[in-house]
């Protein structure tokens, strides 16, 4: 699962890191909840790559209303490519979704929150998908996550965690020709041997609160 994240870094190092040739505008944040809306990277019919903030909860074209986004924060890699919440997009709409690191909660160490990141605290992306609901005169950009089953890294902390896209797979990710098999075969964990996880304070627990403190080491309490 992954159902909150941080993004703090600059507009330059965005633009640096995913060669955009655009302006990139977004909220950096230590704390990012489902519900706001969020910075994604989308590939445009020209082949350039665009920054767009969506939704974050995905609605599906086919929807009668945006009730239940808070249900489609994340798709489950082992059934993106069938679920009718998700093919169309799997198969049409992926994106990327920048980040600097995501926190998961252990629960046997009293719900303790770890955060995930690289070493250097730089960027990475989320593999994702977007979607646009439209009803009468109102509509909608949604997005969602996918998740995998964990690597060696996370299985002490959670079963799941969120499908990080090595930058070298970027525009292969984002290419609207390739197929869904091909993008299914980028679903893997191979960007996690570059990740690591510090132990932070219950401060990250409450969405309200945000800044460096969220991202700031502990020791883990002991019995």
């Amino acid at each position: 699962m992954c159902g909150r994240y941080a993004l703090a870094t600059t507009a330059q190092e965005m633009i640096e890191h995913f060669k955009l040739m655009r302006e990139v505008k977004f909220q950096p944040s230590f704390n990012i909840a489902p519900g706001r809306k969020i910075l994604n990277i989308v590939e445009l019919d020209d082949g350039s790559l665009k920054p767009v903030n969506l939704h974050w909860g995905l609605v599906p074209s086919w929807a009668k209303d945006t009730k239940n986004s808070g249900h489609l924060i994340n798709a489950r890699a082992e059934t993106v490519k069938e679920k009718p919440s998700f093919r169309s997009a799997f198969k049409h709409r992926r994106c990327l979704i920048p980040a600097t690191g995501f926190y998961e909660w252990a629960r046997r160490d009293g719900k303790q929150a770890y955060n995930f990141h690289r070493p250097d605290h730089g960027l990475f992306a989320f593999a994702g998908l977007w979607e646009q609901w439209q009803h009468e005169t109102e509509t909608l950009y949604s997005c969602t996550i996918i998740t995998t089953a964990a690597a060696e890294l996370m299985q002490p902390i959670h079963d799941r965690m969120p499908v990080i896209i090595t930058p070298g797979y970027y525009r292969q990710w984002l290419n609207k020709a390739a197929g869904a098999d091909e993008a299914l075969e980028l679903l893997d964990n191979q960007a996690y041997a570059e990740m690591t996880a510090t132990p932070v304070s219950d401060w990250v627990n409450k969405p309200g609160n945000d800044g460096e403190r969220c991202v700031e080491e502990v020791a883990v309490k002991v019995g």
